[in-house]
């Protein structure tokens, strides 16, 4: 597996994950053992709905949200840059990064040099848009 930031997208609501997440992200995730969150216990849902054999215990979080120190997260990708671990970012729902205090992260690993893998999955913000009725092609 590629040592990258994977940005993997969260449900929205209850929708279970196997409707709108492909296998790939499953596969993916079983594979990184280092996760920045924004809440840790509904991120071990999430990842206990992605795969009910993932050990919860042997992952590592750290926790990304509006209560967070923003001077206390330039050591978060260490996993990556000094042991050359594969990492994910998790939102609470939908893509992180947008409307997300995962950007914060994103910021950092590109000033980093790290590649950052977005994976497919659901994102309010391009939902409503599909759902206005607005047409992407004017002005």
């Amino acid at each position: 597996m590629e040592t990258a930031l994977y940005l993997i997208p969260v449900p929205l609501g209850e929708t279970p994950v196997e409707q709108v997440l492909p296998e790939y992200n499953a596969e993916i995730i079983r594979n990184i053992s280092v996760f920045i969150v924004e809440n840790v216990r509904s991120a071990r849902r999430f990842l206990k709905k992605t795969d009910k054999n993932i050990n919860i215990d042997d992952i590592e979080f750290y926790e990304l949200n509006e209560h967070t120190n923003k001077n206390s997260i330039g050591n978060y990708l260490d996993p990556i840059l000094k042991e050359g671990k594969p990492m994910g970012i998790i939102s609470e729902a939908g893509c992180p990064a947008v409307a997300d205090p995962g950007a914060d992260i994103v910021a950092l690993a590109q000033k980093k040099n790290i590649r950052i893998i977005p994976l497919v999955g659901p994102s309010s913000i391009l939902m409503s848009v599909m759902a206005s009725g607005f047409s992407g092609q004017t002005a």
